[in-house]
C-alpha cells in the first residue's frame, strides 16, 4: 500500500486533537511514514514544569522506534491554538528527525495560507549537531 501526503496530513490532524496542552493551548500533531510503509503518530504532551513537556515529533518518532522503524520517509507536522497555523518542528525536533532521515526524507507542514509545503531536513537544519 502506498501512503500519500493527504493520508499523512489527515492522521496528523486527527492526533492533534488528542494533544494535552492545558498551558499553551497550542495543539500539535505529527504523522511519520517509516521505511516499512507504516504510519506512526504523536501529539504534544505539556507539563506544568515546562521543560518536561514532550513534543509531538518526539512521541511519533518514539512510537516508530518502538515498532521497529528505523527511517523516516516523510513526516507531517500540524499545529495551532484553535485552527491550524503555520507550524514547523522546533530545533530539537529537527535534530531528532535528522537522526532518522536520509537525503530523501521529506518534512511536510502547512504554511500560513493552509497549503502543504515540503522541505528536506537539511534545508531546515543546515548545521546539525554531530558528536565529536
Amino acid at each position: 500500500m502506498t501512503v500519500d501526503d493527504e493520508t499523512l496530513l489527515a492522521r496528523a490532524k486527527a492526533v492533534r486533537l488528542a494533544a494535552h496542552a492545558p498551558y499553551s493551548k497550542y495543539l500539535v500533531g505529527v504523522a511519520v511514514l517509516d521505511g516499512n510503509g507504516d504510519i506512526h503518530v504523536g501529539c504534544n504532551v505539556e507539563n506544568v514544569s515546562y521543560p518536561e513537556g514532550i513534543c509531538a515529533e518526539s512521541n511519533a518518532i518514539g512510537s516508530m522506534v518502538a515498532a521497529g522503524g528505523k527511517k523516516i520517509v516523510s513526516i507531517v507536522v500540524v499545529g495551532g491554538v484553535r485552527d491550524l497555523e503555520a507550524c514547523t518542528p522546533c530545533g530539537g525536533c529537527r535534530q531528532r528527525i535528522l537522526e532518522f532521515s536520509d537525503e530523501h526524507t521529506r518534512v511536510l507542514f502547512l504554511d500560513g495560507g493552509g497549503r502543504m509545503r515540503a522541505s528536506s531536513i537539511r534545508e531546515m537544519l543546515p548545521a546539525p549537531f554531530s558528536p565529536p
